[in-house]
């Protein structure tokens, strides 16, 4: 039986994660929205992606639009990669194929 990936399977974890795989290869979303969506706070959502990106499955970018800080989260393509394999041990874990 394949082992659930421990890095994704913590539950705010596999939030992130399948909130940024349902998004198209390559497509970013702002740190802003991504909290808002999965209503976290930004020190709990700040401390899960950190470990998705010492991990290499997510990208976060810090920039400025004019002096306003922007962060935008994408999933990797390790990340993503990494999302398709835990999917694919869930189903075997519960008996689909």
């Amino acid at each position: 039986m394949n082992e659930l990936d421990p890095v994704i399977h913590a539950q705010a974890r596999l939030r992130i994660m399948s909130t940024l795989a349902a998004l198209s290869d390559g497509s970013s979303m702002t740190f802003p929205r991504l909290q808002n969506l999965l209503d976290m706070t930004a020190g709990n959502l700040s401390t899960h992606l950190r470990k998705l990106e010492d991990a290499g499955y997510v990208s976060v970018r810090k920039s400025h639009n004019e002096r306003t800080p922007v962060t935008d989260v994408t999933l990797s393509t390790v990340g993503r990669r990494a999302f398709e394999d835990y999917m694919t041990a869930l189903r075997a874990l519960l008996g689909e194929k």
